[in-house]
């Protein structure tokens, strides 16, 4: 009955377009989803500066499109994905959401499970795995789900395993500590259908504890052409990716941060404007004791 009440509200799609850079015709199919994918990861960051400015974030779909939109703002995967959910859907889209687990890459344990939302859409009987809320680490177009080969974008290599109900998402070889050609595990998620309600606990979850890296990080981090621009803590990091089918390394720039240059940063770098102080923070996450 909530989920109704909230996406009654209607949505400027028009505005939402403009606001990740998208043109031309939106009628559902593989090549505009895929352009309005890479639009939005390239627009709206992956940021958790509500979390340390004074905020509190609620899965409210008005909510998240004032902050997303109007303000021009990020937010972490319930934001960003379940936004893009509901844009899909006004597009006329089948979008179906997924409760992910995330992999610590520190102590290979799986978060808990709605740790992660992510979406399938499913397009003239093929499913298509979507994510803008995964920050750095995540895929640039959707993935097919209807085969566990190796897919290839960019300087990396993706592929969704399956295995008893479960898939799997991994990459191959860049920043997983293994050599090339070894595969590591990013998030598993299974085919249960959810609804954004379902994540309420696990958001409240990451805006306070210090098992999350929302909570101890702020961060904002978005694709650019190329690469990618991050903040944490008191670090503006700058990566550009090495040109497909080279084998060439990351190049990586850091540059430090006086605290009275954070907000202007952002504002020039990530066009996001906040309205209250923000606290910069960059803490060691506690180690989850459970392996899920």
């Amino acid at each position: 009955m909530m989920m109704m009440m909230m996406t009654s509200v209607e949505m400027d799609v028009g505005a939402y377009l403009t606001r990740i850079g998208f043109s031309g015709s939106a009628e559902p199919s593989l090549d505009v989803l895929r352009s309005l994918h890479t639009c939005h990861l390239l627009s709206v960051p992956f940021e958790t500066l509500t979390v340390h400015s004074g905020g509190l974030i609620q899965l409210h779909l008005p909510l998240l499109y004032d902050k997303i939109v109007n303000q021009r703002r990020g937010g972490f995967c319930f934001e960003n994905n379940g936004l893009f959910s509901w844009l899909l859907r006004a597009l006329g889209f089948q979008v179906t959401l997924f409760s992910g687990q995330v992999r610590s890459l520190i102590t290979g344990c799986y978060g808990p499970p709605f740790d992660h939302l992510v979406l399938m859409v499913t397009l003239q009987g093929r499913r298509w795995l979507c994510d803008v809320g995964f920050g750095g680490h995540g895929f640039t177009n959707p993935l097919s789900m209807e085969t566990s080969a190796p897919q290839e974008q960019g300087h990396r290599v993706y592929r969704i395993r399956e295995d008893v109900g479960v898939h799997f998402v991994e990459w191959q070889g860049e920043k997983n500590g293994g050599e090339a050609g070894d595969w590591s595990e990013i998030y598993k998620f299974t085919l249960d259908p959810r609804c954004m309600e379902d994540f309420t606990e696990m958001c409240q979850y990451h805006q306070s504890s210090p098992c999350s890296i929302m909570f101890c990080k702020s961060f904002c981090t978005v694709l650019k052409p190329g690469g990618r621009l991050t903040y944490i803590g008191c670090r503006l990091i700058s990566t550009t990716f090495p040109a497909q089918g080279t084998g060439g390394e990351l190049e990586i720039t850091t540059r430090e941060l006086k605290d009275e240059e954070i907000r202007g940063v952002l504002a020039e770098e990530f066009g996001v404007v906040l309205n209250a102080p923000l606290i910069p923070k960059d803490e060691a996450m506690t180690p989850l004791s459970l392996m899920y």
